[in-house]
Order: C-alpha cells, then sequence, then structure tokens
C-alpha cells in the first residue's frame, strides 16, 4: 500500500514526485511517456532557468532529476486504465495488467489539444504547427502565421502573435467571430491580423517546415492557399479527466474542479495541472499547482497520524 500514487509524467507529475520524495512520502509515479505535451516543442523559450530548451531535452532532464530521487517508485511505459475506491482508499489498474493500492491519489495527467486531423498536421507538430501562443509565439518575429480558432483561444492567440509575426491570418469556420467583444475588437481593429470567415482547413503544406495551409472557401466554394511559416491551432483541449471522474466535480468544459488553495478536488483526491480548471494552462503554472498539492496531502497525512 502507497500512501500517494501521482498518475502522469509531465511537469506537474514530475515536480509532484520530486517534493512527495523530499518528504518521504512512501510514493508510486505512473506515467507511459515523460514530458508531457511539451515533448514534440522544437524550442521552448519560456521554461525559467533555461533561455532555450528542446522539448525532448526538456524531458529527460525532468525524468532525470526524478530518478535520482530516494524513495520513489516509478512505473514508466504504463498507462493507468482504470481506478477503484474501496473504503478510502484507492486501487489503481495499470495496462501490464499491475493493480497498485494508495491512500491518497494526485491526478496530473493534462490534456490533449483538440487536432485539425487534416494531411500534414502530425507530420509538421513541433515544425510549424504549433499549440501555445505564449509558449511559441516568439519564434515566429517577423514571419507569416496563420490561426486556426474563432473562440477566446484564437483570438487571443492572433493578438498575442501581433508583438512577434509580420502577418495573421486569422481562420474561422463560420460567419462570425465567438470570442468575448474586448478581444473582437482587438483583433478586427488590428492592421497585421486578417480575418477570413467561412474556411474550412483542408491540408498544411511544407517540406522540413510549414510552408502554406490549403483551406475551402466556404463562401466562393473554392479551395485557396497562404503561403505561411507557422500554424497555431487553437481549437481547444479536451482534459483526460474520465479515469478519475465518478470520484472529482467535473465542469461543463471536462475539468477537474479544484480548490485553487490546496488543489483538493474530492476525499483523499488532488489534481493540478491541465487536467483542472485551472486558468492558464501553463507548464511552469502547472509545476506550482502539483507542489502544492503535495505539501497538502503531505499536511493531510501528518494531521491524520496525530
Amino acid at each position: 500500500m502507497y500512501e500517494l500514487a501521482i498518475i502522469g509524467g509531465g511537469p506537474a507529475g514530475v515536480a509532484a514526485g520530486v517534493y512527495a520524495a523530499r518528504k518521504k512520502i512512501k510514493t508510486v509515479l505512473i506515467t507511459d511517456i515523460f514530458g508531457g505535451q511539451s515533448l514534440v516543442s522544437e524550442d521552448v523559450q519560456n521554461w525559467i532557468g533555461e533561455i532555450s530548451i528542446r522539448g525532448e531535452k526538456l524531458a529527460k532532464n525532468m525524468e532525470a532529476h526524478l530518478r535520482v530521487q530516494e524513495g520513489i517508485d516509478i512505473k514508466s511505459g504504463v498507462l493507468a486504465s482504470a481506478v477503484k475506491k474501496f473504503g478510502d482508499n484507492f486501487s489503481l489498474s495499470l495496462s501490464n495488467g499491475e493493480t497498485l493500492e494508495a491512500k491518497y491519489l494526485l491526478t496530473t495527467v493534462g490534456s490533449k489539444r483538440r487536432k485539425l486531423n487534416i494531411p500534414g498536421d502530425q507530420k509538421f507538430e513541433g515544425k510549424g504547427v504549433v499549440y501555445c501562443s505564449t509558449c511559441d509565439a516568439p519564434l515566429f518575429k517577423g514571419k507569416t502565421v496563420a490561426v486556426v480558432g474563432g473562440g477566446n483561444a484564437g483570438l487571443e492567440s492572433a493578438i498575442d502573435l501581433t508583438h512577434y509575426a509580420t502577418k495573421i491570418y486569422l481562420l474561422v469556420r463560420s460567419g462570425a467571430l465567438r470570442g468575448d467583444p474586448i478581444s473582437q475588437e482587438k483583433a478586427t481593429k488590428s492592421e497585421k491580423i486578417e480575418i477570413l470567415y467561412n474556411c474550412e482547413p483542408k491540408e498544411i503544406l511544407g517540406d522540413m517546415f510549414v510552408r502554406g495551409l490549403k483551406y475551402l472557401d466556404k463562401t466562393a466554394n473554392e479551395t485557396k492557399e497562404l503561403k505561411l511559416d507557422g500554424v497555431f491551432v487553437e481549437i481547444g483541449s479536451i482534459p483526460n479527466s474520465d479515469l478519475i471522474k465518478d470520484f472529482v466535480k467535473i465542469n461543463e468544459k471536462g475539468e477537474i474542479i479544484t480548490d485553487p488553495r490546496t488543489q483538493k478536488a474530492g476525499e483523499n483526491i488532488w489534481a493540478a495541472g491541465d487536467v483542472t480548471d485551472v486558468l492558464y494552462k501553463q507548464n511552469n503554472i502547472s509545476m506550482g499547482d502539483a507542489i502544492k498539492a503535495v505539501l497538502n496531502i503531505y499536511e493531510t497525512i501528518h494531521k491524520g497520524s496525530k
């Protein structure tokens, strides 16, 4: 029986594992891979302490930092496939057939970005196809890019990119923007942003990196092409909350609702990172929230032992 089971090996999971080990909490961490969504990033420039680092290198650094900790069991290359509750404890079934038990549970499984599912989107992921303007906008200084998405995320990305890119095409599937009025006003007034309505992306073009985008102009019923250096996909994310949805509260987006002071999500359950209702989906924030969760778990363990 473990005191704590951490599910997930991204920044939040690794930070939680390091702190749990340092607090001498009997812990197991379960992950299929290390690194989270940043694993495919060619150049991460907002990881505090590193001016520039490849996502693959970042993932290796995090894994190495975790593995030197004493007193933590690491189950890598496997997924937690099911979670059941018995009494006050949890039973976790793993994809390799193994079953583990833990008193407390911290999920840091993140989310998966909604993909365009068109030719070229997977091929050029991390090579011009990106999913985070906050992370990657500076890489496109002086370049021409497209943002796909007419909601708040798409508008905010386009506005963020005006500080770097020379030209931004904002592709909207419908005939109207869906974001907040203030963001709409900023986007429509920007000389750098050109909004293309009733557009359906069909193919991302390139060689080693993105060079263009084919889209269907539904108004003209005509396929057109843009010459680009990058495509920012902002059509939403899907939180990986299904695993424990029966034990926590979920909002309309599928995010786990947490207490922002402690990251507690339910009885003996904590959550951190993109799987939660945290306002900003950022690696550095995910790590801080995961550390906050472990410190609260530590307090909970020691209150119970008195």
